[in-house]
């Protein structure tokens, strides 16, 4: 069975500047996570030591091949357990998302001053669970509970010994990847227990879902962090992770590994509209690249009453709370929140992610850095009218800054500046003059 392994993406794969202001622009389009594939999300709400954690998997296959394996710092009882709407990760990833916005020059004619903005179940008959902890106990393995959660059926573990817990979940058909003993053993050493999920064939035929929902967890525990280790083991090729972080204080950040902003506030050509997902794809490449594959990815820290300009509404009241958002009212109310905010501060962070240069977990913590930041690309249209007054100035101006965009996007992307030269269709006159090739060798 494929099994999934880090709390949803690393849920064991076993499976604007510093001060925002107010930008005078409109939202075209977005990057969000059905631009990567084996992209996974995971929803954290965290206050002190609480925790709610939603776990969006990205598994495809039968769904009876589904299981999930997560390491959790503490016992978990029935009622810390939910199935969530996955409609409200889609929405909480499609506010966050990079965006493409753009607006238009004025009539270079008119004369006015310029101001730039920037920016319910039964448990399982009794004779046959009481025959499963004894099975278990036979390998050092203890079954603390066991519970039927809308379409899943989920135990949790504890153990004395790696091995015993492996050749456990290996006799109940949980394909463990090479190399999970010794991590199973690192997660024993700090008291951990196992969160074990399968789907409940007959219970999600009775519901009538065709896919599988979030997992939602509630704990406390004083470590804020994502097991991803055991999704690394037996992954094919590198994973995307996207991690959403609803807290009280502000910015949630890596503590083990960098956390970088990506590049933001970037003017690019017009024709980046049309190609904007192969753009978004290439930069954060680039990006991963440069910081060594070593690095996660700040895409977008704000606070959840507002938005400018909007890839989607804020989440509702009710849809925070039921993501987890217990200190909010909770119940009813618009999805565009008025001001006051709400008391929820979201960061969404990227992260690509392999064994070799993610050999750790991921370890986060709270800041109080509420400084707004979006990952945020710019299309300055040119002004297109018919002139009632000489425009050479201005048309050499619009000549340097599409100049300035080409290099600025070859610079990002890696993309080749003689093409993306060629798709800009630069005003009067000719193109920029191609430098020399041997210029460029060097840089």
């Amino acid at each position: 069975m494929r099994i999934l392994a880090t709390i949803a993406a690393a849920a064991l794969t076993v499976a604007i500047s510093a001060t925002a202001q107010a930008f005078c622009g409109f939202y075209v389009a977005k990057a969000d996570t059905s631009l990567f594939n084996k992209a996974s999300q995971v929803v954290l709400v965290r206050d002190k030591d609480r925790t709610v954690i939603t776990m969006a998997n990205d598994f495809e296959g039968e769904v009876e091949d589904f299981a999930v394996v997560i390491p959790v710092p503490t016992k978990i009882e029935r009622e810390q357990i939910n199935v969530g709407d996955r409609a409200i990760v889609q929405h909480l990833d499609a506010y966050t998302s990079p965006r493409l916005v753009e607006y238009h020059d004025a009539d270079p004619c008119m004369d006015y001053r310029h101001f730039e903005m920037s920016m319910d179940s039964a448990a399982p008959q009794a004779a046959v669970l009481e025959e499963a902890r004894k099975v278990a106990r036979s390998r050092g393995v203890t079954i603390e509970a066991s519970y039927t959660v809308g379409e899943y059926d989920i135990l949790i573990l504890s153990a004395n010994e790696s091995s015993g817990l492996v050749s456990w979940l290996q006799d109940n058909d949980y394909k463990l990847p090479k190399g999970a003993e010794r991590v199973v053993d690192s997660y024993l050493k700090q008291d951990m227990r196992f969160f074990v999920a399968k789907v409940n064939l007959k219970e999600q035929s009775k519901l009538g879902y065709q896919y599988l929902r979030p997992l939602q967890v509630a704990y406390e525990s004083n470590k804020f962090m994502l097991p991803i280790r055991l999704g690394t083991l037996n992954a094919d090729g590198k994973q995307e992770l996207y991690v959403y972080a609803l807290t009280r204080t502000g910015r949630v950040e890596t503590t083990n590994y960098r956390t970088v902003k990506l590049p933001s506030n970037v003017n690019v050509p017009e024709f980046v509209e049309g190609e904007f997902a192969d753009f978004y794809r290439a930069m954060f490449d680039k990006q991963v690249e440069a910081e060594n594959e070593r690095a996660v990815f700040l895409e977008y820290a704000w606070d959840m009453a507002w938005c400018d300009p909007c890839a989607a509404d804020p989440l509702s009241a009710q849809e925070l709370r039921e993501l987890g958002v217990f200190w909010t009212g909770g119940r009813g109310g618009s999805k565009i929140a008025p001001m006051p905010a709400q008391d929820v501060f979201v960061t969404r962070l990227h992260v690509r992610y392999d064994g070799e240069h993610f050999p750790e977990d991921l370890m986060f913590q709270e800041t109080g850095d509420r400084q707004n930041y979006q990952g945020r690309y710019v299309i300055q249209h040119p002004w297109k009218g018919e002139p009632s007054c000489d425009i050479s100035q201005y048309q050499a101006q619009v000549r340097e800054r599409q100049e300035q965009e080409a290099q600025q996007l070859a610079n990002m992307t890696g993309w080749d500046i003689d093409d993306i030269r060629k798709k800009i269709p630069f005003p009067e006159g000719d193109a920029p003059v191609q430098e020399p090739w041997w210029k460029r060798i060097w840089g």
